[in-house]
């Protein structure tokens, strides 16, 4: 819903994902020590390749024609992408980040994004892990001292913003 909400409200949407070449020649030795199914056969394709469709953006989130799709060999979506020229040449200072896994992928792409200099909002109930507890941890590590990362809220408040506000006024 957030998402089709920000299409609506012609919010700039860049879609990210996880993944390798298919010789895998950028996958580091230690990454690969640390997650060695990357590159084997499962139900979906190879684990974590680029061009499986288990690499791909879930279905009910294609992205649609215009929208940035940013293929990333880390976790972090700055790291070794152009999403910070991006987010420069739009004059982009504020981000609203969802995905899996939140403490992972978003939390690095988080970090990263602070470390630029980016205002960060991070939709609780948009992001995933496979455990309730590391879910809890993450939103908590983000809101400790006073919002050390940047912010989180819930779907709801954020559709509310939208609505209020729409894309041009924040």
């Amino acid at each position: 819903e957030v998402l089709d909400r920000a299409r609506e409200a012609d919010m700039f949407i860049i879609h990210t994902r996880e993944g390798h070449r298919p010789d895998m020649s950028d996958v580091p030795p230690a990454k690969k020590r640390r997650s060695p199914a990357i590159g084997e056969e499962g139900p979906m394709g190879r684990i974590l390749i680029r061009g499986e469709y288990g690499h791909d953006i879930v279905d009910e989130l294609q992205p649609k024609k215009g929208e940035i799709v940013l293929d990333k060999p880390g976790k972090g979506a700055f790291y070794q992408t152009d999403l910070q020229l991006i987010l420069k040449n739009r004059n982009i200072e504020s981000l609203i980040v969802m995905g899996v896994t939140t403490h992972v992928c978003v939390h690095s792409t988080i970090r990263e994004a602070h470390d630029r200099g980016y205002e960060c909002l991070m939709i609780e109930d948009g992001t995933a892990t496979f455990d309730p507890e590391d879910q809890k941890a993450a939103i908590r590590m983000i809101n400790q001292q006073g919002g050390i990362f940047g912010w989180t809220t819930s779907s709801e408040e954020v559709l509310k913003s939208i609505n209020k506000k729409g894309a041009d006024d924040g």
